[in-house]
């Protein structure tokens, strides 16, 4: 069961996190939610897919790291030295893994008769990363943030930016009816098939249809560099295949 508590040097002086990446740390997952602050980094690695969640009707992206429920074909047993990130095989891991136990949580205080809402890191105590003896530090002796504290930081900043961006971009999508259905048929190399529905991604020929002024609208608010960041993340659809073709050749099912 999960336990949140707001960070703090005084009660989490002496906590430790794993910041390894492994199935027993809760990382066995095939997708998660991506956002556009990090589109950069994600389309050089994985496949980015939009899909609409039927309770809100809005638009999601994201990001995949496997084939079926609980497969991440990026954890990886190497030796931690090859590695920029232990245990996760990719120089970039997208912040809602990245983050780990920690989390964003919104503090209201009223000043002078005004409510204010403070947005302050909130950790899971319960979370396996979180239950730890060798970890990394998040205080310094002085009381100060550990460069990992600084790290996550930066990681949960990523995801608090880009929730709102992240809404505001598909809203342009929309308006310029930039997102198309996409179905993906595959083959694995031991002849098992699968097809993927229910997702969209970017038309290119429509983005690249758009009038002047449109495509100046898109491109001051940064969201046309992100609609070519989604198309080219589809290229990484062969990269998750060859993984898996690797693993099926391994048998390690």
């Amino acid at each position: 069961m999960q336990k949140i508590e707001v960070l703090n040097n005084i009660a989490h002086e002496h906590l430790r996190v794993n910041p390894r990446f492994a199935v027993e740390l809760n990382d066995d997952v095939a997708s998660t939610f991506t956002y556009v602050t990090e589109f950069s980094d994600v389309q050089k690695e994985y496949p980015i897919l939009c899909r609409k969640t039927p309770d809100t009707e809005e638009y999601q992206a994201i990001v995949f790291f496997g084939f079926e429920k609980k497969e991440n074909l990026f954890l990886t047993d190497s030796k931690p030295g090859k590695q920029r990130n232990l245990g996760w095989n990719a120089d970039y891991v997208p912040a809602v893994m990245a983050r780990g136990p920690f989390s964003i949580g919104i503090h209201r205080e009223i000043v002078n008769g005004v409510e204010k809402s403070n947005p302050m890191v909130h950790i899971d105590v319960n979370h396996p990363k979180a239950i730890c003896e060798d970890g990394q530090n998040l205080f310094l002796e002085n009381g100060g943030n550990s460069p990992y504290l600084n790290h996550i930081a930066k990681t949960l900043e990523i995801i608090n930016d880009g929730i709102p961006l992240t809404k505001l971009m598909f809203d342009a999508f929309n308006k310029h009816q930039l997102l198309e259905s996409v179905v993906l048929d595959i083959e694995f190399q031991n002849q098992d098939k699968l097809k993927i529905s229910g997702f969209e991604t970017v038309n290119v020929g429509k983005l690249s249809c758009l009038n002047g002024e449109d495509l100046e609208e898109l491109n001051r608010s940064g969201f046309l560099q992100a609609a070519y960041f989604i198309a080219a993340s589809m290229s990484n659809i062969r990269k998750l295949i060859d993984l898996k073709n690797r693993k099926l050749l391994a048998g390690d099912n």
